[in-house]
C-alpha cells in the first residue's frame, strides 16, 4: 500500500475493483464504538440536564440509577475496546494502523490532504479515490477523534472515583486528574464540553462519508460492514 494510499496515483491499481481494507476485528470496535458513545451522549445529557422526578414513592423507582449504570457501563465497553484497538494496530493490516499514524512528512500526503479541502467544498469536480481513509479523513480521526476520546475517558474516570472512593482502581489510577483541574465542577465542565466536540465530529464524520460514498464512487459506508471498498466505476 502506497504510503499516501491513493489509488488513483498507483498505475498498479489501474483495474482495481475492490480490495479488502478493514479485517473483522477493525469493523467490531467502530460500530461497538458507534453503540457506546450514542449510549454515551445519551445518558450524559441526561446526567447534565435531569429528567423530572417520577411520581410515587421514591424507593419504588430507579430512573436515574439505570441511566448512570448505562454511562458507567458504556465508559468500561468504551475504554475496554480502545485497548483492542490498540493492539490491533500492531499486529493488524496496514490500514489498521492509519488511525494512528499520520504521514504528516509526506509531500504527497499534503497534496491530497489540500486537494480533499477544496473537494469537500465543492471547488473540484473530479475526486480521488483512496483504498483506505483519505487524508482528510485521516487526520480529523488522528488529530481529533483519538485524542478527545482518551480525553473523555481519562476525565471520566476520574469522576467515576469519586464515587467508587478512596483505594479503588479508579482512584488510583485517575484521582489525579480532578486536583489537576482545581475540582471536581472543572472536571464535569471539561467532561462536558468534550461531549460536544465528539458530537460535532460525528455529525461531520457522517456528512463526510455520505458525501465521499456519493461523489467518489466507491463504497464507504459498506466497507465498515464487509471489509471490502468497491470502486462502481
Amino acid at each position: 500500500m502506497l504510503l499516501h494510499n491513493s489509488v488513483d496515483t498507483d498505475p498498479r491499481n489501474k483495474d482495481l475493483k475492490s480490495i479488502y481494507i478493514y479485517e473483522a476485528p477493525v469493523r467490531l470496535w467502530h460500530w461497538v464504538m458507534v453503540i457506546a458513545v450514542t449510549v454515551l451522549i445519551v445518558t450524559g445529557l441526561l446526567i447534565s440536564y435531569p429528567p423530572p422526578s417520577v411520581s410515587g414513592e421514591a424507593s419504588e423507582h430507579f430512573l436515574f440509577g439505570y441511566i448512570r449504570f448505562a454511562h458507567f457501563a458504556s465508559g468500561y465497553t468504551l475504554a475496554v475496546s480502545w485497548l483492542l484497538r490498540i493492539y490491533w494496530a500492531f499486529v493488524g493490516n496496514d490500514y489498521a494502523r492509519q488511525l494512528f499514524l499520520v504521514p504528516i512528512f509526506n509531500k504527497i500526503w499534503w497534496q491530497e490532504f489540500m486537494y480533499d479541502v477544496k473537494s469537500y467544498a465543492f471547488m473540484h469536480v473530479r475526486e480521488i479515490k483512496y483504498s483506505g481513509h483519505n487524508p482528510m479523513a485521516q487526520a480529523a480521526m488522528a488529530f481529533m477523534l483519538v485524542p478527545v476520546s482518551f480525553f473523555m475517558m481519562i476525565t471520566g474516570f476520574a469522576l467515576y472515583s469519586e464515587g467508587a472512593g478512596k483505594g479503588t482502581w479508579s482512584d488510583m489510577l485517575f484521582g489525579w486528574v480532578i486536583p489537576l483541574f482545581g475540582q471536581s465542577q472543572n472536571v464535569h465542565t471539561w467532561h462536558h464540553l468534550g461531549m460536544w466536540l465528539m458530537v460535532t465530529f460525528f455529525i461531520v464524520h457522517l456528512y463526510m462519508v455520505l458525501r465521499q460514498d456519493v461523489t467518489t464512487r466507491e463504497s464507504i459506508v459498506s466497507t465498515m460492514v464487509s471489509g471490502y471498498r468497491t470502486f462502481k466505476d
